[in-house]
């Protein structure tokens, strides 16, 4: 078992530690190391289409993290009061939507956000026949990645409330605290971790994605979508940089996640 776990690890790591090993690569063989360099890393930071689509990823995944991060906040505060079989239908839908491929939640956003768009046009040429039309772009992606995003905060959220202590809630309504000052004092510095690594979860998977988006980007470019455009017309060194920063970033925010909840469930062990 030993031995079969090495392997496992090997057939899924290797590919990626050649990547990094290439991008310092004095060579411009994409699948050969020639020498230490930084130069295809100063290559591609110089490259003006590189920081744009960087820039579009960067402001994609904040703007949608902190969306998600909230409205999944509100639901998974309202729907720990829910009971019954209600409760056990949003749970199907919420681990349902966790489940669908990302290629299907592309080409149903796609079809929503179309629709949405064509409808919101006619009814402004009706209104004014020189208004401006809604077209897919940015504020297209922003959406998309917030929907598939809600549910994963949702999950993260729900399972800090319910290892809450509600006694500290209970006590703050005793002592004549509001709905808003009971949150704001007591709910909210308990669930703050977990509020926070939903947030940079969300801000990993939607700055790492490129099936959504490229549904529903229009002409935006993020920098996953310049990546596969660019190994369309060859393999650099300069895309292995790129693809070095981007798994630098993810990575750091997946541990800078993991260890806010495992902090969470040290402090309440404790």
């Amino acid at each position: 078992m030993r031995l079969y776990a090495i392997f496992v690890y090997l057939f899924l790591y290797a590919p990626i530690a050649m990547i990094v090993l290439i991008s310092f690569s004095e060579g411009r063989q994409a699948s050969q190391f020639r020498g230490f360099s930084l130069q295809w890393y100063e290559t591609a930071f110089s490259n003006r289409f590189v920081l744009e689509a960087l820039a579009n990823s960067l402001s994609i995944g904040f703007v949608s993290a902190t969306l998600a991060a909230a409205f999944g906040t509100m639901a998974a505060l309202a729907l720990q009061r829910v009971k019954g079989p209600l409760r056990r239908l949003y749970d199907a839908l919420i681990y349902t939507s966790l489940m669908i491929p990302a290629i299907v939640i592309g080409i149903a956003t796609l079809i929503a956000l179309a629709t949405a768009r064509d409808i919101v046009n006619e009814a402004l040429l009706s209104i004014s026949p020189g208004a401006p039309q809604l077209q897919l772009g940015w504020g297209s992606i922003v959406a998309a990645h917030t929907l598939f995003n809600l549910a994963l905060v949702i999950v993260i959220v729900r399972a800090r409330i319910a290892g809450m202590d509600r006694s500290l809630i209970e006590a703050s309504t005793d002592l004549y605290a509001t709905p808003w000052g009971t949150f704001r004092q007591v709910t909210l510095p308990l669930i703050l971790p977990a509020v926070i690594a939903g947030f940079l979860l969300s801000f990993t998977f939607s700055f790492d994605d490129y099936v959504v988006a490229s549904f529903v980007n229009g002409s935006e470019v993020t920098l996953p979508i310049f990546i596969f455009a660019s190994i369309r017309r060859g393999l650099t060194p300069e895309v292995n940089a790129i693809a070095t920063v981007v798994l630098s970033v993810s990575a750091l925010l997946l541990v800078s996640a993991q260890f806010l909840l495992r902090d969470r469930r040290k402090h309440a062990g404790r």
